[in-house]
C-alpha cells in the first residue's frame, strides 16, 4: 500500500500504486498465457523445438525428448546443429528456404521416420517442428509395393496368353482342346484375380456386400472341413478338430465358406506332406475363438504383421507353383473385419502358424 500522503505526494504516490497494480495484472496474465501453451504444446504428439536467432535450443516439449532425444539438463543453449547432425539436416537448416518438409529418420530411432518443418518468426527465431509419419511411410510402401506385385500377377498369364496364342497363330501350336484348356486356365487365374481385387476395394470402400444373420458357426465350419478331406488328403495333410456345438453368430453363410476356404488353401498350399492341421472353436468372453493351427514352414516374427497385406510374400516361402492369387490371407482379414471380428497370426505349437480368429457371440435382443 501508498504510504499516506496528501497534496502532489499524495497523488504520485496512488499513481505508482495503480501503475505496479497494473503491472502485477499484465504480468499474471502473461504467465497463464505462457503457461497454457507450453501446456497445449505439451499434449502435442509432434515435436516442438524453439530455438533462438542463433539457432540454440531455448525450449522443447516431451515429444521432443521421444522422438530426437533432447535432454533439458545438458541441452539447453546448446546449437541445434550440434544434436541434429546429420548433413541433409544441416543443409535444409542453413538454407533458410523452409517452404517445403525435409523427411528423416529419427537420430535416436532408425525404425521411425520423422518430417521436419521450420518456420521463421519474431526476431530471426525459429520454431522446429517434427511429425512421426512412421506409419504414413509404411503404408506409402505399402502401396508401392501392392502395385509392383499387381503388375508381377497380371503380367504372368497375360504373357502365357499371348505366346499361346501368337504360337497357334504362326502354326507352331495347333488349334487344339489341350492347348485351349491351358489358354482357359490362365483366362481362369486371371478372373481370380480380378474378383479378389474387386472385393478388396469394396472393402476399402466400406461397400462388401455383407448380408449378416443368425446362423451356426459351429456347423458352417464343420461343413466346410468335411467338405475338403480330399483336399486335404491330396495335400497330405492330417486333420484333428475340436468344435464346440451349437456356437450362434450373425454372419454371412457365403463369405464365411470363402473364409474357411482361404485359410484352408493357405494351409495346404505352403506346408509339405506329410502335415498337420488343428482346428478347434471355443466360446470366450463374448467371443466365438477359432484357433487354425498348421505346420507349414515358420515366418520370422517381424514378418507375422505383414502376412495379411495384399500380395506380401515372405522371403523363400512364396511362389507362383503354389498357385491362387497371392490375395487369400488380405481377403480372409477383410471378410473377419466385415463381420466385427480380428484375425491375428503368431507362431504355431506345430512348428508353423496359428491364426486366431475372434467372431462376436450372438447376443439375446
Amino acid at each position: 500500500e501508498p504510504p499516506a500522503a496528501t497534496g502532489m505526494w499524495g497523488e504520485l504516490f496512488d499513481r505508482l500504486y495503480r501503475y505496479q497494480k497494473s503491472q502485477r495484472i499484465t504480468q499474471s496474465r502473461l504467465r497463464a498465457t505462457l503457461a497454457r501453451i507450453q501446456e497445449s504444446s505439451e499434449a502435442m504428439r509432434d515435436s516442438v523445438v524453439m530455438l533462438d536467432r542463433h539457432g540454440d535450443l531455448e525450449w522443447w516439449n516431451s515429444a521432443a525428448t521421444d522422438m530426437l532425444g533432447l535432454q533439458t539438463a545438458h541441452d539447453r543453449g546448446q546449437h541445434i546443429t550440434n544434436l541434429l547432425r546429420d548433413p541433409r539436416f544441416i543443409s535444409y537448416f542453413n538454407a533458410r528456404e523452409y517452404s517445403e518438409p525435409l523427411t528423416l529418420t529419427s537420430p535416436i530411432d532408425e525404425r521411425r521416420i520423422l518430417q521436419y518443418q521450420i518456420t521463421l518468426y519474431g526476431d530471426d527465431e525459429r520454431l522446429v517442428m517434427a511429425r512421426d509419419i512412421t506409419r504414413l511411410h509404411r503404408l506409402e510402401q505399402m502401396r508401392r509395393d501392392f502395385v509392383a506385385n499387381v503388375s508381377h500377377e497380371l503380367r504372368t498369364p497375360l504373357a502365357v496368353l499371348r505366346g499361346e496364342i501368337e504360337a497357334m497363330q504362326d502354326g507352331i501350336r495347333p488349334l487344339n482342346q489341350e492347348n485351349l484348356s491351358s489358354l482357359a486356365q490362365e483366362v481362369a487365374q486371371l478372373e481370380r484375380l480380378v474378383a479378389d481385387l474387386r472385393l478388396l476395394s469394396q472393402s476399402d470402400a466400406g461397400a462388401l456386400d455383407i448380408q449378416l444373420a443368425p446362423m451356426n458357426l459351429s456347423e458352417s465350419l464343420e461343413s466346410r472341413l468335411n467338405d475338403a478331406d480330399r483336399w486335404l488328403e491330396e495335400s497330405g495333410l492330417t486333420l484333428t478338430t475340436a468344435l464346440a456345438d451349437d456356437v450362434m453368430i450373425r454372419g454371412d453363410a457365403q463369405r464365411l465358406r470363402q473364409l474357411w476356404s482361404n485359410l484352408l488353401d493357405n494351409s495346404c498350399a505352403y506346408t509339405q506332406p506329410p502335415g498337420k492341421l488343428s482346428v478347434s472353436l471355443i466360446c470366450e468372453r463374448g467371443d466365438a475363438v477359432i484357433t487354425w493351427q498348421d505346420s507349414a514352414p515358420g515366418v520370422p516374427e517381424e514378418e507375422l504383421s505383414r502376412l495379411t497385406e495384399r500380395l506380401y510374400r515372405v522371403e523363400g516361402s512364396r511362389n507362383r507353383a503354389s498357385g491362387g492369387s497371392g490375395l487369400g490371407l488380405s481377403i480372409a482379414s477383410a471378410l473377419v473385419t466385415a463381420h466385427g471380428g480380428t484375425l491375428t497370426p503368431s507362431a504355431s505349437a506345430l512348428g508353423g502358424l496359428t491364426w486366431t480368429l475372434r467372431l462376436p457371440l450372438l447376443t439375446a435382443s
